[in-house]
């Protein structure tokens, strides 16, 4: 049996006539830059998200540089992130010449920690970037309070959850500002309350993923959930004026040919990616239910066992499963037992779920290299896995000159040493996840032994 992490073949054979009809399109009319595909797809990706516009772009992380160009971001400007994603999230911060503020993840979900951002906030920081990781959303409630408290941007990163919704909660008699959302699913308009409880509002929405903070970014990477056949990405917002001067920016700062008002990029979809995505976005929903089948198979066959915690679901966020990653523990480190506050007077944290080793702790490589024997040991039965992520952004070279000495991030250095992210894409079967599991449990039987 032939497992992939991804199987892109196996998903374009099934609309193979709709990607070749598209593209020989653009090819026979040879509008391969700025065809009508393009404008075209805008339109039916805003109106899937229910976000007043969609700005295609080059890639995801053109995308997130060019919300933070758009946003006018100045040179020592403070930034917020979560220290355990993607390079790309701290890149653009850093190229642009403002100041990454890293902040440790929850350790169910693996977002940013709501209830550490505020600790991180000083008189530079202007924007709050929180990573939507692995396919399901942020506490996005709590991080618009904060936004909103502190007068800060939110810049969502969608590269991961493109489609996933969230239950949004405002209780508009603790804004600071009057709101005015028209999402198409949640259309208000409230003036500030006075202070007094009793006159707030409450209202819950299901809101897209990317439309709920000022701006959202997101990439068509191929093995995303929704990937093109090569690089592309987008912006998203509600903004009118953000809209316009997304778009400039991305035209190299002009809106009239040859006519720069800004300082902007060469960032665009090319029309050959658009024909596939136009091709493509009518099957995300099915998409996403094939992804949400097959981790309904990976729970069921893995929920049980004492060293596999299966991924969490924020209750608030649907999940589109753009990785389904599981943490290893390891029976050797004693760390199984819950009723343990300490083991080998070794462990920092102790979680609903587990304890967490501190991170100069010996245990540490002990724990890893568990994993990493699994992952070879699964390897030489046919099975792809992956780890993501194997380091924090903190411990990277680029990043050292941005981490304070002794600051600490126990969940995230934890996490890089204990998760495993299993195959998943839209052709998983039955059988499949059997197999893969299977051969999984059976290694831990063995090690167990």
């Amino acid at each position: 049996m032939k497992i992939q992490m991804v199987d892109l073949k196996g998903q374009y054979e099934k609309i193979a006539s709709e990607v070749n009809n598209g593209i020989q399109e653009v090819i026979t009319n040879t509008q391969f830059i700025k065809g009508p595909q393009i404008k075209k797809f805008e339109e039916a990706l805003a109106t899937e998200l229910n976000v007043k516009h969609v700005i295609a772009c080059a890639n995801g992380t053109d995308a997130l540089q060019i919300a933070m160009m758009a946003l006018d971001l100045k040179l020592g400007d403070e930034v917020i992130l979560p220290v355990f994603t993607y390079v790309a999230t701290a890149e653009v911060i850093a190229l642009l010449g403002l100041i990454p503020i890293m902040v440790d993840v929850d350790a169910d979900t693996f977002c940013i920690d709501v209830n550490l951002i505020e600790t991180k906030i000083s008189v530079r920081t202007k924007a709050i970037v929180p990573v939507h990781l692995f396919g399901q959303c942020a506490n996005m409630d709590e991080i618009m309070r904060i936004a909103d408290k502190h007068n800060l941007f939110v810049i969502e990163d969608t590269a991961q959850a493109i489609g996933a919704k969230y239950e949004i909660n405002y209780e508009l008699g603790i804004m600071n500002y009057e709101v005015n959302y028209e999402l198409g699913i949640m259309n208000y308009e409230e003036e500030e309350k006075m202070s007094s409880k009793a006159n707030s509002i409450q209202n819950s929405k299901l809101i897209s993923a990317g439309a709920i903070g000022h701006i959202g970014t997101t990439s068509f990477f191929p093995s995303k959930n929704l990937g093109c056949y090569g690089d592309g990405g987008a912006l998203m917002t509600n903004d009118d004026e953000l809209a316009k001067k997304i778009r400039t920016i991305c035209n190299h700062g002009q809106s009239v040919q040859y006519v720069h008002d800004v300082i902007g990029v060469n960032s665009r979809l090319d029309t050959i990616q658009a024909a596939v995505l136009n091709a493509k976005l009518p099957h995300l929903r099915s998409y996403e239910a094939a992804r949400n089948e097959a981790a309904t198979w990976y729970d069921e066959l893995l929920g049980n066992h004492p060293n596999i915690i299966i991924p969490k679901r924020n209750p608030k966020s649907s999940h589109v499963f753009h990785q389904y990653t599981v943490r290893i523990r390891n029976y050797e480190l004693g760390i199984m037992n819950d009723e343990l506050g300490v083991v080998n007077d070794e462990l920092r944290v102790k979680s609903e779920e587990e304890l967490y080793i501190a991170p100069n702790s010996s245990l540490i490589s002990d724990t890893s290299n568990f994993r990493d024997e699994l992952r070879r040991k699964l390897s030489e039965k046919g099975i792809p896995t992956m780890v993501y992520y194997p380091i924090e952004l903190h411990k990277q070279k680029a990043f050292e000159k941005y981490h304070v000495a002794g600051e600490e991030f126990p969940v995230s250095e934890r996490l890089v040493q204990t998760v495993l992210s299993l195959p998943m894409h839209t052709e998983m079967s039955r059988e499949m996840v059997e197999f893969i599991c299977s051969n999984l449990l059976a290694l831990l039987e063995h090690k167990q032994a």
